[in-house]
Parts: C-alpha cells; structure tokens; sequence
C-alpha cells in the first residue's frame, strides 16, 4: 500500500484523527438507562463539532466506554453505533472511521453500512491483557471483507493491541511486516505498552521494515509530544489528549484540539 494513502484519504500529509467516544452502548455495564440513546447522541454529536471545529482531518468512532470488552459484541452495538453515525452524518465534514472493540467483523459491518473510510482494530497477533486472550483473525475478517463488498474500507492494523502484551515473541518490526504481507493492515497503528509510555523506538523500527505502510502513532499524542511522533509516524490518531482535563471520559475540549493541532502543524 502506497506510503501516501493517509495523504490520498485525509488530504493532509500527516493527518490528525480525532477519537469520538461514544458512551456506553446498550447493555453494556456503564449504560445509561435514563438518559437512553439520546443522551449518547447528544454528546457524540457535541464531540464531533468540536474536533471539526478544532480542525482535525478525520475523525475515528469507538465504543470505547464499553469496558471490559468482549471478543465479539451483540448486534445492538453496531446497530446502535450506525444510526447515531447515520443520525449526524450531514454534521460529518471530514472523513471518518469505526472502531469496534474488539470486534473487527462487526466494525467491518459498521463502516460498510455508514460509508466509513477505514476502520480500526486488531486484525493480527495473538495478545493476553486485562480482557484475557484476545487474537487477530486476518483469515476470517478478509474472507468477510469480501463477502460484504467491504474492500474499499482501509484496515487499521492494531499492532500492538493496547493494554496487553504480545504472545508472539518476535520483534514489534516482524509482526508489522507479516501483517502487511498477508494483507491485512493497509496501515499500522503502533501504541505504546500504555498510554503516557514511550515507544519512539517502535514507530521508527517499524516504518524502516514496512517502508511502502503508512504508520500512525495511536497513542500518548499531546500537543507537547506531537512533532516528536509526526517526525517517526505519517500520522497520529488522538484521544484522551483531545479531552477536558485529559480525561477519556470527558467531553472533548475545542480549545485542547486547536492547540495540538496548531503545534502538528507548525
């Protein structure tokens, strides 16, 4: 995959994605019953203008308060997540994704019914972590790719898989490099072992391996550490940073967006 598919994608050489959590989804330990689905829709919606406004160059979904994830998700999580998406699309200016954790088939089925550009997850690599075993399954996630007609959704490789350590002993460099051979990760996204860790190192190894991927840092951006990932990475996908007070449970904070984006851009 050419070096410059995120330039081709976001129109912006070294593209800023900001995360737009959904809250938690129907039947999910932190759900809010009183407040429904509307409540969601309301903050999703608050949290897209403001990553707009703050001048990010595409946006990724997650259903990121639906701690402890599972391995698969029940239907009423993708159903949900694609009309909240459907409910703001005419407020969407940049392109977007969908992550969902940790589910790729279903956030394969979210992106194809909601014209998704790419979508985010773990797609090879074997891992334990605080959710248990959790498994890349590039065979069967290709094989329904296809079957959905979903081949123009760029796949977002997760290596390696956040809050959790590789069962794979090889260098972060190999997995990288089989992942791209097998055709699963049109782009790698390379995290730190936790968020605020230091994993410079990985980034660069990484795009010296795979030198025809674009790689993206996917965790630990701030507006103080963003040229540092930028100088290493084609791109960075930000999350907590974005936020109120750098919480992940909070809104995201327009004024947070401008200033790292102003200093990616400087």
């Amino acid at each position: 995959m050419p070096r410059d598919l995120l330039a081709t994608l976001f129109g912006r050489q070294k593209p800023i994605i900001g995360m737009a959590h959904f809250l938690a989804m129907p039947g999910t330990p932190r759900y809010d019953e009183k407040g429904g689905v509307e409540a969601i829709r309301a903050a999703i919606l608050q949290d897209v203008v403001a990553l707009q406004e703050g001048g990010v160059d595409g946006v990724l979904f997650c259903n990121e308060a639906d701690t402890p994830y599972t391995t698969e998700v029940g239907a009423e999580v993708p159903a949900t997540m694609a009309a909240l998406i459907a409910s703001i699309r005419e407020q969407l200016q940049v392109p977007f994704g969908v992550d969902v954790m940790w589910d790729p088939c279903a956030a394969l089925a979210l992106a194809q019914a909601t014209g998704a550009s790419f979508v985010r997850g773990l797609f090879t690599g074997s891992y334990a972590g605080d959710v248990g075993l959790v498994a890349g399954r590039a065979g069967e996630i290709l094989r329904y790719r296809r079957r959905i007609g979903a081949q123009g959704v760029k796949l977002f490789d997760l290596i390696p898989a956040e809050f959790a350590g590789p069962l794979d002993a090889r260098p972060i460099e190999l997995r990288a490099k089989t992942a791209v051979f097998l055709g699963a990760a049109d782009a790698i996204c390379v995290s730190g072992p936790m968020t605020g860790m230091e994993y410079a190192d990985d980034l660069r190894r990484v795009g010296d391996l795979v030198p025809d991927t674009p790689i993206i840092a996917n965790t630990g951006v701030t507006a103080e550490t963003v040229r540092s990932r930028l100088a290493a990475a084609d791109g960075a996908i930000v999350g907590t940073a974005l936020k109120l007070e750098a919480n992940p449970w909070n809104p995201v904070d327009v004024r947070r967006v401008k200033q790292l984006v102003e200093a990616a851009r400087s």
